[in-house]
Parts: C-alpha cells; structure tokens; sequence
C-alpha cells in the first residue's frame, strides 16, 4: 500500500452542546496523551464557546473551527458572525453548509458557495458539507445533487468536502464503505472537471454521518475517505480519540511503518 497523499482529517462538529467548563474539561481530557501527527485535529463548538476553546488548546496542534458564517465581511446582520470575527476567536476552519443549515434555515447552494468565499477572504479553510437526503437517494438522485452541490464552489486548495448523507445524519445508520466510496470518487472527479486534476488530487473529502469507532475502520479502508466529520460520538473525547487513532493506524499502515 503507498503511502497516502493527503493527510487526514478528523473534525468534531459539537452542535449545540456544552457550555464553559465542558469546553475545558474536554480539552484536557483529549490533550491528556499525544494526539498521533499523521492526523490533523479540528474542533467545531458553537459560537460562545469559541474564545474558551481556543485558550484550551492553545500550544496544541489541534486547530479549531466554526459551524457556520455569513457571507457578508460585516454589517447590520444581527445574530450572525462574520468570517474575521472568527479568525479573531483563534478559528482556522469553518463549515459551509451543514445539512442542518441547509435543512432548518433553507441555504441555498448559491449561499454555501458565498460563504465559502468569504471564509477563504479571511483565510479560513471551509469544510463544505454536501450530501443527500433519502428520497433523493432512493429516487437515484445522488450523483445530480451532489454534482450541483459542488459546482459553484470556489476553486481553492484549501477547501475541503464533508459527504455527509442527510438520512445518515444523527439516525445510527452509517453509509457502506462501499456507498461512500462510490460517492467520494465521484465528488473528486466532479472536481477535477473544474479544478484541474492536481487540485481534485490533493482534496480531502471527509464522510460525515453517524460515524463511530466501531464502523470508522471500515470507512477508513476505502481510499477515497480522508478523514471524518463526527458528530454524536465526538461528545465523548475517548471516543474521538478512537476515531484518530483509526485514521493514524491506517496512514502508518499506508507509510509501511509499524
């Protein structure tokens, strides 16, 4: 096995959980052993949570991330949090277009795709979530979607993609290694019709959706997925910690190292 090209990402998307002092309990607890380098680390908490976050890792390689951003650099947009104010928090990443945006506050693929570009103006990297629901799955659907999800995306080495199946989402129900594959390899080719091969070849694609310690291994065999978008199990940080050590496993593995 050659060894991988792209270094792996695992990121823990919080939601809405946890306050203060779960913010820092976590922190210590991930930080408690040596996260293995072959696998870059990233936090996602939700907004209040970002300046405590940040002071909780600070010295560590774990980077830290946003949910959401709007498109606009500021203004008269009450409830919302432009990208410089993220980078102001300590965020090097953000996610663009979370089902659950898409879903429950109706973001269109054009307004993913400004986001997107207005992280990358601020020098953010976006971690873009595409992916479809049941339906679309059932109906055939798949490939469209997640065609048109990507089409307006900026073209810039530092976006990367989360497939994250909606009917996948917080359900239990995991795609197959196989099914993700399948969807991964066609979102790389997708790209490089409109970045160019090198650019597709150097994307990471995450799979997002219900992924544990248990099914990660599987999902890490195929080697389209670079790393993974947790959600649920990334409440617990052993359980995190697990998901890492999979991918590291697998980059070593990959490396001929023990």
């Amino acid at each position: 096995m050659s060894a991988p090209a792209r270094r792996p990402l695992v990121a823990a998307n919080w939601k809405m959980y946890f306050v203060r002092a779960e913010v820092e309990a976590y922190a210590e607890a991930l930080l408690a052993e040596e996260l293995p380098e072959e696998v870059e680390v990233a936090l996602f908490p939700s907004f209040p949570l970002l300046v405590a976050a940040s002071a909780s890792l600070a010295g560590s390689a774990v980077a830290l991330g946003a949910q959401d951003l709007h498109p606009e650099p500021r203004g008269a947009f009450t409830g919302d949090v432009c990208a410089a104010q993220l980078v102001d928090s300590g965020c090097r990443w953000v996610l663009c277009g979370h089902s659950e945006r898409r879903r429950g506050h109706g973001e269109s693929d054009e307004l993913v795709a400004r986001k997107a570009a207005a992280a990358l103006a601020a020098g953010l990297a976006p971690l873009v979530c595409v992916g479809e629901s049941k339906e679309e799955r059932h109906s055939g659907r798949t490939f469209d979607v997640l065609a048109r999800q990507v089409e307006a995306l900026p073209v810039d080495p530092r976006v990367a993609l989360a497939y994250e199946p909606v009917w996948a989402i917080g359900t239990g129900e995991n795609a197959t290694p196989e099914a993700a594959a399948d969807a991964h390899a066609f979102l790389r080719a997708r790209r490089a019709r409109r970045a160019g091969d090198a650019l597709a070849a150097a994307l990471r694609i995450l799979y997002g959706g219900s992924v544990t310690p248990e099914n990660a291994a599987d999902l890490a065999r195929e080697s389209d997925v670079d790393g993974f978008l947790v959600g649920g199990a990334s409440l617990d940080p052993s359980r995190f910690r697990a998901i890492i050590r999979v991918l590291a496993v697998r980059t070593r593995a990959a490396r001929g190292q023990p």
